[in-house]
């Protein structure tokens, strides 16, 4: 099961891309409670966004983006049955994609 849910719809002649991303997103500054040691960085520095397979949007990003992020997008265009990928990956090396056909 991918970690990215992704919904679309039509506005005024554009596309607007939701996406919601379950990750952890730890800056490496919290304490465990049960052993008050510090929980090591964990987040998402990548962020890629692809209209029918031709890249629209990367986001670089750091440590300051809270846990499970949402981002919403505005795409020119875009007709029922185009596809929508989102691919990230995080600074441990995971990474994920999720692929959307706009209805």
């Amino acid at each position: 099961m991918s970690s990215i849910k992704i919904r679309s719809k039509r506005l005024d002649g554009k596309t607007q891309i939701r996406a919601l991303i379950t990750h952890p997103m730890e800056h490496g500054l919290n304490h465990d409670k049960k052993t008050n040691t510090l929980i090591p960085p964990h987040f998402i520095h990548t962020l890629t966004v692809a209209h029918n397979d031709k890249i629209v949007a990367t986001s670089y990003m750091g440590m300051s983006i809270s846990k499970d992020p949402f981002f919403v997008f505005r795409l020119n265009g875009g007709a029922a049955g185009d596809t929508i990928t989102i691919y990230w990956e995080d600074n441990l090396g995971n990474s994920d994609s999720e692929k959307h056909v706009m209805s």
